[in-house]
C-alpha cells in the first residue's frame, strides 16, 4: 500500500516547443530560427525549463521581452511544455515571419486529453493567456506595450469568452 507521505522519483524525457511571437504594425506574427512553426528544444534532468527557453533564445535570436510557460501536454514520447517567447520586431532580421490567425482550442474530455492538437492551437492557448496575464499580472503588463495589449485584446480569455 502506498501512503500519501512517501515521495515518488519520476524521472523522464521533458521537451520545450517555443513560439516566438512579435508585433508587426500592431499584428501579431510567429518566426523563429525554424520559421513560423514551433521550435523544440530538449531540456537536460537538471535543467529548468524557462532557464534553457531564455538561454537558447538569447543566444539565437537576441534578448526576449517575454519567456513565458502556457500549456504542457504529452507527446513525442515527452513531456512538451509549450512557452510563448515575445520579442521585439528589431530581432526579427532574415528569419520567416507569418500573421497568426485565429483558430478554435483543442478540447479535452473530463478526464481525458484532446484526441490531437494542432501546433496552431497551441498558439491561440499561449495568447489567449497572455491576454489574461497583461491584464492580471503586473510583471506581464509591465513588459507588454500598449500595443501588445491592443493586439490580445480579441483574444478574450477563457472561462470569459462564454460570458462575453
Amino acid at each position: 500500500m502506498t501512503h500519501l507521505h512517501e515521495s515518488f522519483d519520476v524521472e523522464g524525457p521533458v521537451q520545450a516547443e517555443v513560439f516566438v511571437v512579435w508585433l508587426h504594425d500592431g499584428r501579431l506574427e510567429s518566426t523563429g530560427p525554424c520559421g513560423s512553426g514551433p521550435w523544440m528544444l530538449e531540456v537536460g534532468a537538471s535543467e529548468h525549463p524557462v532557464d534553457v527557453v531564455g538561454r537558447i533564445v538569447r543566444g539565437a535570436i537576441g534578448e526576449p521581452i517575454l519567456v513565458h510557460s502556457t500549456s504542457w501536454r504529452r507527446d513525442r514520447d515527452a513531456v512538451i511544455l509549450s512557452f510563448v517567447v515575445v520579442i521585439d520586431g528589431s530581432l526579427v532580421g532574415s528569419m520567416e515571419s507569418t500573421a497568426i490567425t485565429r483558430i478554435d482550442l483543442a478540447r479535452s474530455g473530463a478526464t481525458a486529453a484532446p484526441a490531437s492538437i494542432a501546433s496552431a492551437q497551441v498558439v491561440e492557448h499561449g495568447l489567449r493567456h497572455l491576454a489574461w496575464l497583461v491584464q492580471d499580472d503586473p510583471v506581464v503588463a509591465a513588459e507588454l506595450s500598449d500595443a501588445w495589449a491592443d493586439a490580445l485584446a480579441d483574444y478574450v480569455p477563457e472561462p470569459f469568452r462564454a460570458l462575453g
